[in-house]
């Protein structure tokens, strides 16, 4: 078998592309992006509603979001976005977007966001570009 047909576990693959951050990092700063960028100050107990998770998780995720320099908090403040979170924070929203598109125009339908909650994650960015150009051409 050649070299680059090797096969992995997710794990595995995650290892060797040694991401920064988890899946549930990039949920939480995809909702900060987007209460961000949607005019509202992002609060803990904003995000945890958002998210449908309790304030105490959100608390310990926006924690490991500071340590990766992604956001700056201190306790009963705001949360922000560094540069970075935000860069970051863009593209993750662009992902969920275009994916949510893709799938609702090959399932005819309206609202797919369970299913792209579950595999946003796993598609790399050159996909998430190249499914954008096949939307743009298809979509007028």
């Amino acid at each position: 078998m050649p070299e680059n047909d090797k096969f992995y576990t997710l794990k595995g693959y995650a290892l060797i592309e040694g991401n920064a951050i988890t899946s549930s990092m990039e949920d939480y700063l995809e909702m900060i992006h987007r209460i961000h960028t949607g005019g509202e100050a992002v609060r803990i107990s904003t995000l945890a509603e958002r998210l449908n998770v309790k304030p105490s998780s959100a608390t310990k995720m926006v924690g490991n979001l500071k340590k990766q320099g992604l956001v700056l908090s201190e306790k009963y403040s705001y949360i922000t976005l560094t540069d970075a979170g935000d860069e970051l924070g863009k593209y993750l929203v662009f992902r969920h977007d275009t994916l949510h598109s893709f799938l609702c125009y090959i399932n005819k339908s309206k609202n797919e966001l369970e299913q792209v909650e579950k595999i946003e994650h796993f598609v790399n960015a050159e996909t998430v570009r190249n499914i954008k150009k096949l939307l743009d051409g298809l979509i007028e």
